[in-house]
């Protein structure tokens, strides 16, 4: 039976070459690949008992060893519809709304902070999701976030930066570094959904974290791009 596993600590070839001597020591291991993108290693074995390799991992380096449970390609996920995305669809619309009625009367109404106010909303809301159930959307965002695969620790830093950044521009803090690093963290997460998409993989998105069984689609990429677009606004008006 071959499983699939991230193994964090591979950097180099020579990492590889290690990793791959020290699983292959096993007796019940009949096949072993490994490289250095995720997944890093592809072991074909009757049984194997992580914990044990772990321990075997710290004579050779600062290796650490998961099985990845979400398989790539999920037969699971509905069908893409806006039925399937009325979660997502009526989130967006709350959050617009608030940032909307919070300057009423409307005695003039200011577009910069409804926009300020919407990405505040956003963040703070989306990273209550993915903080709901942390190790489960960590395990969704690292099928196709391009740092999230190489380093899981990842997928449970960035709720909290989400959650920054909600905070950050609710109270207007720092602006110019908030909407730059806005940019910057979205741009880069778009890249991996742009790439599932068109690799046409069936994954689960993660923009809700673990709560909602929401399929990849370009729905996610509109998401991000939108919001690095506002970002960049923002900032040139700063």
């Amino acid at each position: 039976m071959m499983k699939e596993y991230n193994i964090s600590g591979i950097t180099c070839l020579g990492c590889v070459e290690k990793v791959k001597k020290q699983i292959s020591s096993y007796s019940n291991v009949d096949k072993v690949e490994v490289q250095i993108e995720s997944p890093q290693a592809k072991i074909w074995a009757q049984d194997i008992n992580l914990e044990d390799l772990n321990k075997s991992f710290q004579s050779i380096g600062n290796y650490t060893i998961q099985e990845i449970e979400r398989v790539t390609e999920n037969n699971d996920l509905p069908a893409k519809s806006i039925v399937t995305y009325k979660p997502l669809i009526l989130i967006i619309l709350f959050i617009l709304g608030v940032a909307v009625l919070v300057q009423y009367p409307f005695y003039e109404f200011d577009y910069q902070l409804g926009m300020r106010h919407f990405m505040a909303g956003f963040f703070i809301v989306f990273s209550f999701f993915k903080l709901l159930n942390l190790k489960g959307f960590m395990e969704s965002y690292r099928m196709y976030d391009i740092i999230a695969g190489k380093w899981s620790t990842w997928g449970y830093i960035y709720p909290f930066l989400e959650l920054l950044l909600g905070v950050a521009y609710l109270l207007n803090i720092l602006p110019f570094e908030t909407n730059l690093f806005t940019i910057i963290l979205l741009g880069i997460s778009s890249i991996g959904v742009i790439k599932s998409n068109l690799d046409k993989k069936k994954i689960k998105c993660a923009c809700l974290g673990d709560v909602f069984n929401l399929p990849m689609s370009t729905v996610t990429i509109i998401e991000d791009l939108s919001m690095v677009g506002m970002a960049i606004l923002m900032l040139w008006w700063y």
